[in-house]
């Protein structure tokens, strides 16, 4: 990488670090803006970028026992059968063409922007939740916690964005009683086997960068690092609005690129091979 791609993915690794939301949701705009890559490998690549990075993480939480492992069953339950059914029509279809990248490209850019109105409300998503009861019988909280593992894996598969904040803010409201470092921890232990099913099924298709996953991973863990060091010490009055407005920057970008790309000819984005 040249110095304004890895000044770029430093700069993302900081803010993952920073807010804790997770870089599916900075990492792919990135890719696709900066780097030119095409939607599908864009997502591929950071699929696997959020399974090695976030592997760690999980570890951590296992080993401060901040990792409810029910939550995380039943929301794998309904993640992997539609992440791997996602992919098998991914696989089926094979190619996509440049139209339907544009229909990809809006697709990341409005997850980016639910994510942007996520982090916002979050708080008051959350105020909700408190105020009303548990949802009662526990049956009623199994299925609702699987549905929602069914839409993060399709989530996931598409577009790499939808296991952070947007997860995290419904399991909160789905268990308000759970601490929320043991709701965070479980997202994470369930983003690990997700994020590797679905990274895997796309190395399998071919939509992975190998070489440029290397090279992410170098660049970002020391912003990563850092902004986790910052973040007890930096404002959240100043860290949510920052985040809000990258998030909505970025959806605006990519919704504005597929409908350039959808209207001109040529290709959407240059290929890039995978490794």
């Amino acid at each position: 990488m040249d110095a304004p791609h890895a000044l770029a993915v430093l700069l993302v690794g900081l803010l993952v670090g920073l807010t804790g939301v997770g870089g599916g949701s900075l990492m792919t705009p990135l890719l696709v803006l900066m780097f030119g890559l095409s939607p599908q490998t864009a997502v591929g690549t950071d699929l696997f970028y959020a399974a090695l990075t976030k592997t760690i993480g999980s570890a951590v939480h296992g080993w401060r026992d901040t990792v409810n492992w029910q939550i995380v069953r039943r929301l794998a339950t309904g993640s992997i059968p539609m992440a791997i059914l996602t992919l098998a029509i991914l696989a089926k279809v094979g190619p996509i063409a440049r139209s339907t990248q544009a229909v990809l490209l809006v697709v990341l850019g409005a997850m980016l922007l639910l994510t942007a109105v996520t982090v916002l409300m979050q708080r008051q998503l959350i105020a909700y939740a408190l105020q009303r009861n548990p949802i009662e019988p526990a049956g009623r909280a199994i299925g609702s916690t699987v549905a929602l593992g069914a839409v993060i894996g399709v989530a996931v598969s598409l577009s790499s964005v939808g296991a952070g904040a947007i997860g995290v803010t419904a399991l909160l409201m789905l268990y308000p009683t759970q601490p929320i470092s043991r709701i965070v921890g479980s997202d994470i232990a369930h983003a690990v086997p997700l994020a590797l099913i679905a990274g895997a099924g796309h190395w399998y298709i071919g939509d992975v960068n190998g070489r440029l996953l290397g090279n992410l991973l170098i660049g970002s863990i020391p912003g990563v690092i850092v902004g986790s060091l910052v973040s007890s010490r930096a404002p959240d009055r100043l860290l949510r609005p920052l985040l809000v407005l990258v998030l909505t920057l970025s959806a605006g970008q990519l919704i504005h690129k597929a409908l350039e790309h959808d209207s001109a000819p040529g290709r959407l984005a240059r290929p890039a091979s995978a490794a």
